[in-house]
Formats: structure tokens, C-alpha cells, sequence
């Protein structure tokens, strides 16, 4: 890694940023019992031998809160969108009736739902191991900065405090995100 002393704050900031960004991303794959198209729209279809997201291929709309419809561009990927969908193992059954696919949401049971929070509370984890790694990163940076006499002991130390609260900041940031997660998920 090669970053100037001056820049490191911003680097480290747009490296947790990015973390907790894609931590939410997965967690708007999980589904909790609402219809929502991210729950299929990163679905790979095999669309005449080339892998192609369902996302490229079809219309993802939401008419009713508890029913995706998909509707693909072209008719003749329609059995592969359906064979993609079942293969996914959403949990969901398509139904097609050869010019849209509905996913009806079922009701999650309680089961499914602690599973999943189980899920949340660990993709969350990864995240938080994730930005205190980042934080590994800058406190060597800074320490070998100070090291080649590129910023003082002083500049140092108050380096590692920013770099410490910049960590806490983003760490409350993800426990946020997880507990609105979960409260979602155990909402019926």
C-alpha cells in the first residue's frame, strides 16, 4: 500500500466507507418476508452459455408488497430466467405463466427469521474485523511514517487517536445497520 502520510485519513475513511457499503448491499439480499428486486435482480442466469445477471435480462418490478414479477426482454430466456430462480433457492416458487414470472413472498417462520438475524449479526462481524483491519493498516502506516521522520511523535500520536475514533465511528455505524437489520427481520 502506498499512500501519502497526508492522504491517509481519507484513504482509510474511503476503505471503511466502502466495507460498510458493501456490508449494506448484502444486507438488502436478505430477505424479510417484503418483495424487494435485490432479493433477485444479482441472480445468474445461463442466458445461451453466458453467465448474464437477471438484472441485464428482465424487468424486476414490485406491483404488491408481497409479490416480485419478472418480466425478461426476451421471451426465449424465459425458461432459463425460471430454471436460474429455482436454482437460486430463494425459497420462493416461481410461477410462470410464458409472458411474466410472479415470486410470491411466502410469511418467513420464526425459525427463518433467527437464522437469518443469525446471518446479519455475522455478515456484520466480518465488516467490523474488516474496518479494524483497515485501522491495522494506518496505525502501521502512520508508526512507519514516524519511523523515517516523516511526521513527529506528537503527529503520531494524534494520528492513532483519529484513526481510533474514525474505527469507533464506523464500528457504531455497522452496529447500527445491524440492529435495523434484525429488528426488520423479526418484524412479522
Amino acid at each position: 500500500m502506498s499512500v501519502e502520510i497526508g492522504g491517509l485519513m481519507d484513504y482509510l475513511e474511503e476503505h471503511m466507507m466502502k466495507t460498510q457499503e458493501n456490508m449494506g448491499k448484502d444486507f438488502s439480499a436478505f430477505r424479510t418476508g417484503k418483495a424487494s428486486p435485490s432479493l433477485v435482480e444479482n441472480v445468474t442466469v445461463d442466458y445461451y452459455g453466458t453467465p448474464t445477471r437477471l438484472k441485464e435480462l428482465a424487468g424486476i418490478t414490485v406491483p404488491e408488497p408481497r409479490m416480485l414479477v419478472v418480466q425478461p426482454w426476451d421471451r426465449g430466456a424465459m425458461p432459463a430466467v425460471e430454471k436460474a430462480l429455482i436454482a437460486a433457492n430463494l425459497g420462493i416458487s416461481p410461477v410462470n405463466d410464458g409472458k411474466i414470472i410472479r415470486l410470491p413472498i411466502p410469511e418467513l417462520s420464526e425459525e427463518r427469521r433467527a437464522s437469518l438475524a443469525k446471518q446479519v449479526k455475522h455478515r456484520a462481524e466480518e465488516a467490523k474485523i474488516a474496518i479494524r483491519n483497515i485501522r491495522r493498516d494506518g496505525n502501521e502506516l502512520a508508526k512507519k511514517a514516524q519511523k523515517n521522520s516523516e511526521i513527529t511523535e506528537d503527529d503520531l500520536k494524534q494520528m492513532l487517536d483519529d484513526i481510533q475514533k474514525l474505527t469507533d465511528d464506523y464500528i457504531v455505524a455497522i452496529d447500527k445497520d445491524q440492529a435495523h437489520k434484525e429488528k426488520e427481520l423479526m418484524n412479522v
